[in-house]
């Protein structure tokens, strides 16, 4: 095992002056390098480490997701159709869960891509969900745990389809978090603290499981001074609240690693926070990030798509908040893969695709108009010991929801067909002759 390879397994146990000499070893600190090697450098704020990439990266080329298996069916057998996928979750053998919220079923698929048999079924009894959520995770003994909001309960069964037990939890939140879990076997769900407070004044954390089902410590999300831009509507009678993000305006996001610990930024810079320890923080940026802009027409459409939005509850509602930016944000979200791998999900140049309804005129008095400026998918991918792999492509059509699963260079999601006909697709990271990770 070269130091490369041992850098994520030694980042958790170093001081910052001794991962620093890991880190710059890894960089090949040494010798005039090649034009596309990856060079970074570092520093030290308090008890923070910044790595900093400066230019190239560690593939060399910009890597593309090639389609390696699909499951689903136009038309066909029931098991294989898909409607509106809600969770998915991959175990250690390649096996593939996922939870349909339209055909209301737990279906497991072997690596082939096989139907296997779907688990439990809708109701309120044992071994019964009624709604749930994008919370399903497979824990490392492949035991299978689905959470369940309307029933109060994470339920837990056998890679058999056995129904195991029910882990009871708080109800009322139905969220598209996924259900964290940690290579020691616990898992992590997102609760509300304070549902009877009002909606401003909510506030969330994680509660972590232990493999028995125990419920153990709660888990506060960092927090960082920063306000996200919004547009409000109320009704007349003020009873109710509609909030919306601004279209391209920096947004403080978070996930949580396997490796135990939570991940977060502010989209502002090019800055990730893999917050190690209470005195220990890796910070992940990138010196030769470019911004993308915002085109004058995309513009326009998001104004009107929020602005139709905000008229359902407030038919007179002008715009009431900062403009929509020039330009657009490093990146727009990002998620941990299984082996800790951080996942950045970047803002692209739009492109402007036909519809079956042109916008060019007045739109449809209270609907909202459908999207025609879109974005392709890419991601920037990093070690967790901040080292940059490089780029990576997505074709048309893949979903970042629910979240896709990363183990490795393979990746899982759900890809949406020209006609929104919903597949689940296994990719494996393809690169240029002659590169590698």
């Amino acid at each position: 095992m070269d130091i490369r390879e041992r850098a994520a397994d030694v980042l958790c146990g170093l001081g910052i002056a001794a991962l620093t000499a890991v880190l710059a070893a890894c960089a090949g600190g040494s010798g005039s390098p090649k034009a596309h090697e990856w060079r970074a450098s570092y520093d030290t704020i308090g008890d923070t480490l910044v790595v900093r990439t400066e230019s190239g990266s560690v593939w060399g080329d910009t890597a593309m997701l090639v389609a390696d298996l699909t499951i689903g069916q136009f038309e066909g057998p029931d098991e294989y159709l898909f409607g509106r996928v809600r969770s998915l979750a991959v175990a250690s053998d390649g096996s593939i869960y996922t939870y349909d919220e339209h055909v209301k079923e737990l279906r497991k698929y072997a690596a082939d891509g096989t139907y296997v048999a779907t688990f439990g079924r809708r109701g309120g009894g044992p071994g019964e969900y009624e709604e749930p959520d994008g919370g399903l995770a497979i824990l490392p003994d492949g035991r299978i745990v689905l959470r369940d909001p309307a029933n109060a309960r994470l339920s837990v069964f056998s890679p058999q389809g056995e129904y195991l037990d029910g882990w009871r939890s708080r109800g009322g939140l139905h969220t598209s978090r996924r259900l964290y879990k940690d290579t020691a076997g616990s898992v992590y769900t997102l609760l509300l603290l304070n549902l009877e407070g009002g909606i401003d004044d909510w506030t969330t954390a994680l509660v972590r499981y232990g493999p028995d089902g125990a419920p153990g410590d709660t888990l506060d999300p960092p927090t960082y001074a920063y306000e996200t831009p919004e547009i409000r509507a109320s009704d007349e009678e003020g009873d109710h609240l509609l909030s919306s993000w601004i279209p391209f305006t920096p947004r403080d996001s978070w996930a949580f690693s396997p490796l135990g610990y939570f991940v977060a930024g502010v989209s502002s810079s090019y800055t990730i926070d893999l917050h190690i320890a209470p005195d220990r923080v890796l910070r992940i940026e990138r010196a030769d990030w470019q911004p993308v802009p915002v085109k004058p027409e995309e513009r326009a459409e998001q104004e009107r798509i929020e602005t139709a939005g905000m008229r359902q509850l407030d038919p007179g509602w002008r715009w009431n908040g900062p403009p929509i930016p020039d330009t657009k944000p490093p990146y727009e979200r990002f998620f941990v893969g299984e082996d800790g791998r951080i996942w950045v999900q970047l803002y692209q140049e739009a492109h402007k695709i036909e519809t079956a309804e042109d916008y060019a005129g007045e739109d449809e008095p209270g609907q909202i108009p459908e999207p025609t400026w879109i974005e392709s998918v890419a991601f920037d991918v990093f070690e967790p010991d901040g080292r940059y792999l490089g780029m990576v492509r997505a074709p048309d059509g893949l979903a970042t929801y629910p979240t896709p699963v990363a183990r490795g260079d393979t990746l899982w999601a759900v890809v949406e067909d020209e006609l929104d006909v919903p597949y689940i697709v296994r990719f494996i990271i393809g690169h240029a002759a002659g590169t590698s990770s």
